[in-house]
């Protein structure tokens, strides 16, 4: 290709020739101007213009020959009566590409002044800036003479340092080989959904749950098997046949429940008599307040169960990275498709994951924000005491970032006109309503989720006081 450097009226020639050439302007056997005159026409140097009729010929748009006027290349007539229509759907789409196009689109995020309590943000200011910036000039000093692609299970430094922090912090034992590093949990849970569903297949979801398990399993053609859960957790006394389910025990999403002992050894028991996997999204499990870590579980049926892990609620949910704990027989199976899905996640940030989890500054850094996010929780909590008092029961607040807020005498169809009056407030709000199966009875009172690890005690103060102030006109 010919290389225009800084001149840009080489590329407007070589545009506008293709313009009239698509237009009808010029025809196939037309000649073009001499390159003389369509430089004093433009107003630029005869190199110019040769350069784009060589660009225009090498493309196929035009032929020159020696000594004689560039002509415009046969086969570019436009057929009669052609008019160009605008495509009203895309074609021949796959069966799961029709899938995704039938599921909602997720609201657009808007700015809140005052106080945004979505779930999922994390404060900038307790990302732990330097020693990530030490742990990245080492690993950047330290990279080899070649670069290459890694392997698509992850860093081998990364598994090892894994293994040893998941004894500690969460008491699961596995080897290196049984983890996989994967670009956030939710490309493990998509890994899942292609590797065991089949289209057609029963999958068992939390109700309500997380929306995007649910959904990364029904674009996989997985056809979902609502199961109600309460203050311990999944309902298992319900549990249908199928070919897996999408749990999280440790602090269920949304409503906070733990799974108990008695339902945890209920649900693996199920998992062994139908042959199905668990999948445990373990994605808060560093954040316990009023009570004991609650062992995975994993360790209680490491076979049985896959265990999905994250960085997004203790780094940043910026950085895309997350891991998987599989059962030894689908190592192989989930190496190749990761794999093919994108060969493996980024090395540089796995080189330095694992120089702060064999440093120890990982775990100190988790102390430090789960004392922050333990403040900021203590805030929220008094401040719905303060200002709402017996109009609100708050449910989850033991584990986890947030907590759900039912707001008592005010109805769920409600629930869309305060949120508008919320936002006109300055605040971010978010409903738990979507977040049950349509088919499936739905919540009597109004509830949102107030995610808290995103903002400081004052604006959490301040955004309760608004917030209380919007319902007491819409009760």
């Amino acid at each position: 290709m010919v290389q225009f450097g800084q001149d840009g009226i080489a590329r407007s020639i070589i545009a506008a020739i293709k313009a009239q050439i698509h237009s009808g302007a010029y025809r196939p056997g037309d000649r073009l101007p001499s390159s003389r005159a369509f430089a004093a026409e433009w107003g630029a140097s005869r190199t110019t213009v040769t350069a784009a009729y060589n660009q225009l010929n090498a493309e196929g748009y035009l032929i020159i020959r020696q000594g004689a006027r560039a002509i415009v290349a046969p086969g570019l007539e436009r057929a009669s009566g052609e008019v160009p229509i605008p495509t009203a759907s895309p074609r021949n789409l796959s069966a799961l590409a029709r899938r995704l196009l039938a599921m909602p689109s997720p609201p657009e995020a808007q700015p809140a002044r005052v106080a945004d309590f979505r779930y999922g943000d994390l404060s900038g200011a307790d990302f732990p800036v330097l020693a990530w910036r030490r742990a990245s000039n080492k690993a950047i000093l330290r990279r080899g003479a070649r670069l290459h692609y890694g392997d698509p299970q992850g860093s081998l430094a990364l598994r090892n340092a894994l293994q040893t922090y998941l004894w500690r912090a969460r008491g699961i034992s596995c080897t290196p080989d049984q983890t996989v590093i994967v670009n956030g949990s939710q490309q493990g849970l998509d890994l899942c959904a292609r590797l065991l569903l089949d289209p057609g297949d029963a999958f068992v979801i939390e109700n309500p749950g997380y929306p995007l398990a649910r959904n990364v399993f029904a674009a996989a053609g997985g056809i979902a098997a609502p199961v109600a859960v309460d203050a311990d957790g999944l309902r298992t006394d319900l549990l249908p046949q199928a070919h897996l389910a999408c749990v999280t025990p440790s602090h269920q999403f949304p409503l906070g429940g733990v799974l108990s002992a008695t339902r945890r050894r209920s649900l693996l028991a199920w998992a062994t008599a139908t042959g199905a996997y668990i999948i445990e999204d373990d994605y808060d499990g560093e954040y316990r307040h009023d009570i004991a870590p609650i062992p995975p579980l994993q360790t209680l049926d490491a076979e049985s169960v896959i265990y999905a892990g994250t960085f997004s609620k203790t780094l940043s949910p910026t950085l895309r990275l997350g891991y998987l704990v599989v059962p030894t027989s689908l190592r192989r199976a989930f190496c190749e498709a990761k794999r093919l899905t994108d060969r493996h996640a980024p090395t540089l940030e796995q080189d330095v994951l694992a120089d702060l989890l064999a440093s120890g500054a990982y775990e100190r850094h988790v102390r430090s924000i789960r004392r922050k996010n333990a403040e900021r929780r203590q805030v929220l909590l008094q401040a719905l005491a303060d200002h709402l008092g017996s109009r609100v029961t708050v449910a989850g607040a033991d584990t986890g970032l947030h907590v759900v807020a039912w707001m008592n005498g005010i109805t769920a169809e409600r629930e869309p006109e305060i949120i508008a009056a919320a936002r006109a407030a300055g605040i971010g709000l978010y409903p738990v309503s979507p977040l049950y199966d349509p088919g499936e009875p739905q919540p009597g009172n109004a509830g949102f989720i107030l995610g808290y690890a995103g903002l400081d005690t004052e604006a959490l103060r301040r955004g309760v006081a608004v917030l209380a102030t919007v319902l007491a006109k819409h009760r």
